[in-house]
């Protein structure tokens, strides 16, 4: 026999969050969402998926978006197909990703035009710059908010610690490739994961 691995407590929650009414409004979510992702879409993504529509708990988030990360191609555009293929299958990772692409990959067609136009003014560059700075500070804010779950998380909160720094290390102070980082890094969270849910005796 198989030995039984506990479900997930952020899967077992699932159906108690509220989740998109139809195609069209899963389309609208993550137009508006990519719309507003100027600088890097974490915050966003976090902010309109978990706290404003509740479509998942702050654990399925980490969770998903830990998968995204691992698999090819953008994180979030990952993350959509994942949240539209969950509610409404296939078309709704169809409906997902175009809502997360079509409107915003006009909007940058757009932008990129005018911004041709004025790439060589200091002003334009100083403010791009200042952009960077409020990007980067979205980033540590969600951060601080995801590391929240990792109370519940069944390693304990001083392992996925312990984690998360050696990951920093490798990638901020070693500068080690994304490649190596998640294979090992991750690999070995993965599997000290498996081994805390395990059942005794397996």
């Amino acid at each position: 026999m198989h030995p039984h691995i506990p479900e997930s407590p952020a899967r077992t929650a699932e159906d108690d969050h509220p989740r998109p009414h139809s195609l069209r409004e899963l389309f609208w979510a993550f137009t508006w969402l990519a719309l507003q992702g100027f600088g890097g879409v974490l915050a966003v993504v976090q902010r309109e998926l978990v706290e404003r529509r509740r479509w998942m708990s702050n654990e399925q988030f980490v969770e998903d978006w830990a998968a995204a990360q691992i698999l090819p191609g953008p994180n979030v555009v990952n993350l959509s197909i994942m949240v539209g293929d969950r509610y409404f299958g296939l078309r709704g990772a169809l409906v997902a990703v175009a809502g997360m692409l079509l409107l915003p990959m006009l909007l940058v067609v757009v932008l990129a035009v005018v911004y041709a136009g004025f790439a060589d003014q200091p002003m334009v560059a100083g403010a791009l710059r200042g952009m960077g700075a409020v990007a980067a500070g979205l980033v540590a804010g969600v951060g601080c908010r995801l590391a929240a779950s990792l109370r519940k998380h069944p390693l304990g909160p001083w392992a996925c610690g312990a984690i998360a720094a050696a990951t920093f290390v490798a990638m901020s102070v070693l500068r080690l490739p994304l490649a190596w980082v998640l294979p090992v890094v991750g690999g070995a969270a993965c599997a000290l994961t498996w081994r805390k849910l395990a059942p005794a005796g397996h």
